[in-house]
C-alpha cells in the first residue's frame, strides 16, 4: 500500500447530499483511516448555474453528524487550499494553456447553433454526432484554421471552448481497484470540453489539476464517473503526471432492485434519502432526513457501510473503529447494492438495544415534555428499561409506555369482547379487595398475594390476568403486569380496575 494515502470526497454544492454521496465519503474515510492517511473535502462548485447557497454547509453538517469528519477542507487545515474550486479558477487557465502548448488541446469556436445543426444532420442520417478525431479538422476549430485565423478570432474576442485532443487508434488498458482491467478504444471517445467560454474549467480539468496538486493517491468515487476514467488517465499522461489509483463504487439501487435510488423512491415508499432534513430555500420544500426521523448516526453508518461492501464474515454490527479495521477495497462489489428500508430499521433497532437506559431516557424526556408530561427521570428510566426491547425508534416509546403516565380512557374492543366475560366484573371486584389488603405494595408481595388468591379460587390465570392487563393498559400489551402495578402504585391500580368495571361490565 502507498506510504502516503490521501483521498478526497469532492461533492458539488447543488443541493442536499444523497446517501450515495455519504457512502462515497464514508468509504474514502474508512480507507484513509485504515492506512493512517488523510481524508480531504473539496467543494467542486465550478458549475455556478446549479450552485445552491446552503448546500456546502449542509455537506459539512452531514459529515459531522455521520461522525466522519474531514482532515483537510474549507476552513480546516488548509495545507493545499483553497478547497473550493471557484476560489482556484485562475489556476485552471494556466493548465489549459499548458495543454494547448503541448498540442494535447485545441480551441473550438463552434457556436451552439452550429453544433445543433451538426447533431440534427447526423440524426437525419441515422448517426450520432461525436466531436472527435474524425471531424475535428473539418469543424470550426484551431486544428482546421490557420494560426493567423486563430489569432484574429482570439483578438476579436470570439467565444471559444478548449477541447481535449483525444489520441486516435489506441487501446487503453485501465486498472480499477474494484473492477480490474478495462479496455478502451480511444476512437470511440469524444474530445471533451476542458475549459468553457465563461472562463471556468469543466469538471474534468479542474478535477485532475486539483487531485494532482493536492497529492491525492486514490480516487474512490461513484460508478457514474467510470466513463470519464479514460479521459482522466489521458490527462495525467498529457501533463506527464503520475496518475492516482482509481476505484469506482457500485450504485445504490432502488428497493425493487432496478435503477439508481432517488428522492422520488423515498417519497413514494416513506423513507429518507438524505442524512439530514433539507429545506429548499427557493421552493420551501422540506425533504426528510435520517437524523430527524430518529435514526442513530452509528446505525445509519453501519447500514451504509454494508451497501456494496461485504466483510467476508457473518458479522453485521460494526462500530466505526471495527469498520476501519475490516474495510478493504477488494471486498467492494462491482454490481449495484439494493437499498432496504426494512434492513435500515433493523440496524436502528439493534443499536437502540445497545444504548444505555440513561442515554435513551435523555432522548425520551423531551418527547414527554412535548406531550405536557413532566416526568421523574428515575421513573422514566425504569420504564425505558422495561420497553426498549420492543422499540425500533425512541419515538416508539410513547406508544409502548403511555399507560404509565395516563390512565386508559378507552379499551381495545376486540380484546374486551374476548376477555371480559359476564363474571369478570365480580372477579375484578374481589381482586380490588386482595390488592387493598397488601400492606407493602412491591412486586414480590403483589405476586405472592394475587397468584395465591387465583390458585385458591381454582381458576385459570388468564381469567384474571388478561382483564387486569386490559384494565391497567387499555389493551393486551405492555411489560410484566406486576412491574406496571408497582410503578403506577396501589391507589392508581385500584382506580383503573374500578374504571374498567364501570365501563366494561
Amino acid at each position: 500500500m502507498t506510504d502516503n494515502v490521501r483521498v478526497r470526497f469532492a461533492p458539488s454544492p447543488t443541493g442536499p447530499l444523497h446517501i450515495g454521496g455519504v457512502r462515497t465519503a464514508l468509504f474514502n474515510y474508512l480507507f484513509a483511516k485504515k492506512y493512517n492517511g488523510t481524508f480531504v473535502l473539496r467543494i467542486e462548485d465550478t458549475d455556478q448555474t446549479r450552485y445552491v447557497k446552503n448546500a456546502e454547509q449542509y455537506i459539512v453538517d452531514a459529515l459531522k453528524w455521520c461522525n466522519i469528519p474531514f482532515d483537510e477542507g474549507p476552513g480546516n487545515n488548509e495545507k493545499f487550499g483553497p478547497y473550493r474550486q471557484s476560489e482556484r479558477k485562475e489556476l485552471y487557465q494556466e493548465y489549459a494553456d499548458i495543454l494547448l502548448e503541448k498540442g494535447w488541446a485545441y480551441y473550438a469556436f463552434d457556436t451552439a447553433e452550429e453544433l445543433d445543426a451538426h447533431r440534427k444532420n447526423h440524426e437525419e442520417n441515422g448517426k450520432t454526432f461525436t466531436y472527435n478525431w474524425h471531424n475535428r479538422e473539418k469543424l470550426n476549430s484551431s486544428l482546421a484554421l490557420s494560426a493567423q485565423e486563430v489569432e484574429a478570432k482570439l483578438a476579436a474576442g470570439d467565444k471559444y471552448v478548449v477541447r481535449f485532443k483525444t489520441p486516435q487508434d489506441e487501446t487503453l488498458i485501465l486498472e480499477d481497484e474494484i473492477r480490474g482491467k478495462i479496455k478502451i478504444d480511444t476512437n470511440v471517445l469524444d474530445d471533451k470540453v476542458l475549459f468553457k467560454s465563461d472562463g471556468m474549467p469543466t469538471y474534468h480539468l479542474a478535477n485532475i489539476v486539483d487531485d494532482h496538486l493536492m497529492e491525492i493517491s486514490h480516487v474512490i468515487r461513484g460508478e457514474e464517473w467510470l466513463p470519464s476514467m479514460a479521459l482522466h488517465i489521458l490527462l495525467y499522461r498529457a501533463f506527464d503526471w503520475k496518475a492516482p489509483k482509481f476505484a469506482h463504487l457500485p450504485l445504490i439501487l432502488k428497493p425493487v432492485g432496478k435503477g439508481k435510488l432517488s428522492k422520488r423512491d423515498g417519497d413514494k415508499l416513506g423513507f429518507p434519502v438524505f442524512p439530514l432534513e433539507y429545506t429548499n430555500e427557493q421552493t420551501g420544500d422540506v425533504s426528510r432526513g435520517y437524523k430527524e426521523d430518529g435514526y442513530f448516526n452509528d446505525a445509519f453508518i453501519n447500514m451504509l457501510a454494508l451497501l456494496g461492501w461485504n466483510p467476508g464474515t457473518e458479522q453485521e454490527i460494526f462500530s466505526l473503529e471495527e469498520l476501519v479495521e475490516a474495510f478493504d477495497l477488494s471486498r467492494v462489489s462491482k454490481s449495484g447494492a439494493k437499498f432496504s428500508p426494512d434492513k435500515t430499521n433493523w440496524f436502528n433497532q439493534q443499536y437502540l438495544q445497545t444504548k444505555s437506559d440513561e442515554e435513551l431516557t435523555a432522548l425520551y424526556l423531551p418527547i414527554l415534555e412535548e406531550k405536557g408530561i413532566t416526568a421523574d427521570e428515575n421513573f422514566t428510566q425504569k420504564i425505558v428499561s422495561l420497553i426498549k426491547e420492543r422499540a425500533t425508534f425512541v419515538a416508539d416509546f410513547w406508544e409502548l409506555s403511555n399507560f404509565f403516565f395516563e390512565n386508559p380512557s378507552e379499551y381495545d374492543e376486540k380484546a374486551a369482547k374476548k376477555q371480559w366475560k359476564e363474571t369478570t366484573g365480580e372477579l375484578m371486584q374481589e381482586l380490588i379487595t386482595v390488592i387493598s389488603n397488601i400492606e407493602e405494595f412491591n412486586i414480590e408481595n403483589a405476586q405472592t398475594e394475587i397468584k395465591g388468591w387465583i390458585t385458591s379460587k381454582e381458576i385459570g390465570f388468564g381469567k384474571v390476568m388478561q382483564p387486569l392487563r386490559l384494565s391497567l393498559v387499555g389493551k393486551l400489551a405492555g411489560p410484566d403486569l406486576f412491574d406496571i402495578m408497582t410503578m403506577i402504585g396501589k391507589e392508581n391500580t385500584i382506580a383503573r380496575i374500578k374504571n374498567a368495571i364501570e365501563k366494561l361490565s
